[in-house]
């Protein structure tokens, strides 16, 4: 049944939705706890909202238990279906066993199996369709058509917004005294617009801050263009969040209210991580600590001190195969490590002298291979304790031993795949070398095997499972230039995103050498 809504600018009416929302039935109140460690580290009082703590490990049982107790009888009798990849699939199955509501998931096929094994056993019925949430959309919403059930949004809708927004009433019930700001993570924006609309009718002086992937930045893009837009590709390791376009509703509410939006990357996300273990010694998924990455950024491009700020850590369903990619990631996000190709002479005692410049700092890494007899080319990571300007002045005290050096600590491909397969010229007269997101699911090689493989030479391919529901994968092709449009066909016809790294100069220097002078300089 579908209600008019309250007016975006009905602040009351809002209010009496989120303060009616029954999601105590199946909820729990969430404590708010200071994050001792990092306030010092960062001068600030931080609180962290811990939605982590809810019994689905995730804050989405408030939306969309609050949607499943307003159905109508006749609805209820029909059974439900939602769409997700995970916390709000937990939500809808928890909220629909308490209610005794038979229930349908469909979910793609590429969804981290923790989550899917969580949905099972709360007893509703799974279909697992498609690599992507659109391909599991559509799929979902014919079945929704076929058995005539009513549909759950995981964002866009009234009930599932109001519920959200109880996680800012207990904020503001919680804590007694003044409130800077509250950095929220978006994805759909439920969330958002739910815990914006209470704090800016209660408070307005608060600052809403959303914070979002900088590869799924939606609202911002939303905002840039006063309209909802579809983005044409998200990256998934912060897969809470990967939502190409921001809800019609959210939107609505979130334009007004919300002060800022911060961007971070998968670095500072991973960071965040550490961080939140480090003060609460538990563990939160990548959109889980996505506030807490945006709130430490924040804090660096509006110096200050003694502020309270707060932050929503919204779910702990995390995959455990993911936790060294994070782990690896996290230095660099901290700024706690930097990467750095350096060419050093091809002679006796040349490593020795190299270790010297960088005198007492730790190495994390040191990857070499010969590649001929005048100069070597060394694949090095340092830690930090200064982050940036330690960084800079090592890099110019290397430069100033006499040593080319390139920064790569920036560098996705340097970090996700040289790293791991430092070799040598290929001897090829023509490679070119791309980037691949692949889905994890079985049949996802052998159809890109299918589409390239066989037609064009294969002369690299790297690939690391990081538990996710994407593979990042790098490989070279043979492909002569009168071959390119051809070849342009057959990368379209994969339908896996992709981008072209030829000319990527951690990967000239330490794979393919062609362009070694240009790369350490």
């Amino acid at each position: 049944m579908n209600r008019p809504h309250p007016a975006a600018h009905d602040d009351t009416a809002w209010l009496r939705a989120i303060l009616t929302a029954p999601v105590y039935e199946a909820a729990e109140r969430t404590p708010l706890d200071p994050a001792r460690r990092l306030s010092a580290r960062l001068g600030e009082n931080i609180l962290l909202k811990r939605e982590d703590e809810q019994p689905v490990f995730s804050f989405k049982l408030r939306g969309a238990y609050t949607r499943l107790a307003r159905l109508s009888a006749e609805e209820r009798a029909r059974g439900v279906l939602a769409i997700s990849a995970g916390n709000h699939a937990q939500g809808v199955a928890l909220g629909a066993r308490r209610l005794g509501l038979d229930a349908v998931i469909v979910m793609p096929a590429t969804t981290p199996a923790i989550k899917v094994s969580s949905v099972q056993a709360l007893g509703a019925r799974i279909v697992l369709h498609g690599d992507s949430y659109d391909e599991a959309a559509a799929h979902g919403m014919a079945l929704l058509q076929a058995e005539g059930r009513t549909l759950i949004h995981p964002y866009d809708d009234q009930d599932v917004i109001a519920g959200q927004g109880t996680v800012a009433m207990e904020l503001l019930a919680d804590h007694h005294g003044k409130l800077d700001a509250v950095f929220i993570p978006v994805g759909g924006g439920g969330l958002a617009a739910g815990m914006a609309t209470y704090l800016k009718a209660l408070d307005p002086s608060i600052r809403v801050i959303a914070v979002e992937p900088d590869d799924a930045a939606c609202l911002k893009a939303a905002l840039a263009a006063n309209q909802p837009v579809r983005l044409e590709h998200v990256g998934i390791f912060v897969d809470g969040c990967a939502v190409r376009q921001i809800g019609a509703l959210p939107f609505e509410l979130l334009r007004t209210r919300v002060d800022e939006v911060i961007t971070v990357d998968a670095d500072q996300v991973c960071a965040a991580i550490r961080d939140v273990f480090e003060d609460t010694r538990s563990i939160v998924e990548p959109a889980g600590a996505l506030a807490v990455a945006g709130m430490k950024r924040w804090c660096t491009e509006n110096p200050g001190s003694g502020r309270t700020l707060a932050a929503v850590l919204s779910g702990a369903n995390m995959n455990f195969d993911r936790l060294g990619y994070v782990s690896e990631r996290a230095s660099v996000g901290e700024e706690r490590e930097a990467i750095f190709g350096v060419t050093i002479p091809e002679v006796r005692g040349a490593y020795l002298d190299l270790i010297r410049t960088i005198g007492q700092r730790a190495v994390t890494e040191f990857n070499y291979r010969y590649h001929g007899a005048r100069a070597a080319q060394i694949f090095l990571g340092v830690q930090l304790k200064n982050g940036a300007i330690e960084r800079q002045g090592l890099a110019a005290a290397l430069r100033a031993a006499g040593y080319g050096v390139a920064d790569y600590t920036d560098s996705e491909v340097a970090r996700q795949h040289v790293r791991h397969m430092i070799g040598g010229p290929t001897g090829m007269a023509r490679e070119r070398l791309f980037r691949f997101e692949f889905p994890e699911r079985p049949g996802a090689l052998l159809h890109f095997l299918e589409t390239l493989g066989s037609r064009w030479n294969i002369s690299l391919f790297h690939y690391r499972n990081h538990g996710a529901a994407d593979g990042r994968v790098l490989c070279g092709f043979e492909v002569d230039e009168a071959n390119d449009a051809a070849f342009a066909l057959d990368l379209e016809r994969l339908g896996y995103w992709y981008q072209e790294e030829t000319t990527n100069p951690a990967l000239a220097q330490f794979v393919s050498l062609q362009r070694l002078t240009t790369a350490a300089t």
